[in-house]
């Protein structure tokens, strides 16, 4: 039986594109399955997956440095026959499995260097310094890897130049996890945004658009704030009173959220890396059977009017967003129209299904280049 090791240092061990997509479907591909991790959770096994955790390390630094060393050394100790890799730090290990002769893959949920110009806490400068040093370690890294996960077609064809194994397999939703669709009748005057809640992100501007509204509209806001001065600055703001705040949530919540709302919010600011981004809430929200409010990026533009699901607003003016939620609570049943249409987008073309195919034969593909490989040593 083929073994495969997903290794992470920074995700959580539920991470919707590690635990519940992947490996779930590699399981049931009958493959056997680990998971490191690094949340200080301990052990255990669920859906099939074997979860093993290398404990947890506070600081971004420390963790850099302590835990990436702790998942190579477990990761060596699994011996598996492919090892899949999470997170940008965790490429030394995966050079050190390449010279022990073992089948390593990289997963990039993210383009690095374009997401390091984004970063606030950094200097212009030193933005342009990590970046810079970044792409060239990716380059040196990615090449010697057996294949290349990407998480969008965009960052797909920029590894293409660099290994030509490298597929797309997006973050898509789940087939069946949202068909528990509320009824319409069933909604309240609220929309929601579910996601990790930072600047970038734009809960400035829509906390500024909560104190607009004109509607009786309140907004639900589910995830984690990336800074506690953020969030103490945002919590005395008037627009505040008007949110419904509900902190991080399993994925029972996320449904529970978006099955009272009328829409979704998706309103990041049009940072580089978000540009070419396929945000895996935008299409939750399809799923869900709600309509959409998103950043009027050109590539979601495209999305959410080719299916007339949602509207496209400047994600840095809190008036234009709070027009856009006045006009679905004003008129619930063109939300309702948009939402269904959204969601017959994503049951024909945006869904887990067909990219779990490609996942799975990337592994087929793997799996037959080690038995020939085995083959040939004996």
């Amino acid at each position: 039986m083929l073994t495969i090791a997903h290794l992470t240092s920074a995700h959580p061990r539920h991470d919707t594109r590690i635990f519940v997509k992947q490996c779930r479907a590699l399981v049931r591909q009958g493959y056997e399955v680990t998971l490191v991790v690094a949340d200080g959770l301990g052990d255990e096994r669920d859906s099939g997956v074997h979860i093993t955790d290398v404990g947890y390390t506070p600081g971004r630094l420390a963790r850099m440095l302590g835990s990436t060393r702790r998942v190579l050394r477990r990761a060596r100790q699994i011996d598996a026959d492919i090892y899949h890799l999470h997170d940008p730090e965790l490429m030394p290990a995966g050079l050190a499995l390449k010279r022990l002769g073992k089948t390593v893959i990289f997963d990039a949920h993210e383009d690095l260097p374009l997401q390091l110009l984004g970063k606030p806490y950094l200097t212009p400068g030193l933005r342009s310094l990590l970046s810079r040093a970044s792409a060239a370690y990716e380059r040196h890294a990615c090449r010697q890897f057996d294949a290349i996960v990407a998480a969008t077609p965009f960052i797909r064809d920029k590894f293409l130049q660099i290994n030509p194994n490298s597929i797309d397999v997006n973050n898509y939703p789940v087939p069946g996890e949202f068909d528990a669709e509320a009824p319409w009748s069933e909604k309240r005057q609220e929309v929601c945004y579910v996601g990790s809640l930072s600047a970038m992100r734009g809960i400035g501007e829509l906390v500024a658009a909560a104190q607009l509204l004109q509607s009786p509209a309140r907004i639900t806001v589910a995830g984690r704030f990336s800074e506690v001065k953020l969030e103490n600055a945002l919590s005395a703001q008037p627009g505040w009173q008007r949110l419904n705040r509900r902190g991080h949530l399993d994925r029972d919540g996320v449904r529970a959220v978006m099955a009272q709302a009328l829409a979704g919010l998706v309103t990041l600011h049009p940072e580089p890396h978000y540009l070419d981004a396929l945000p895996v809430k935008m299409f939750e929200y399809m799923a869900a059977g709600i309509a959409v409010i998103a950043s009027d990026i050109p590539l979601w533009r495209g999305i959410i009017q080719d299916h007339q699901c949602g509207v496209c607003v400047d994600p840095r003016d809190p008036a234009a967003i709070a027009a856009a939620i006045d006009y679905f609570v004003r008129n619930p049943q063109i939300a309702q129209r948009m939402g269904r249409n959204g969601r017959r987008a994503v049951i024909a073309h945006y869904n887990w299904s067909n990219e779990a195919g490609k996942l799975i034969g990337l592994y087929r593909a793997l799996h037959a280049s080690l038995g020939t490989i085995r083959r040939a040593a004996t």
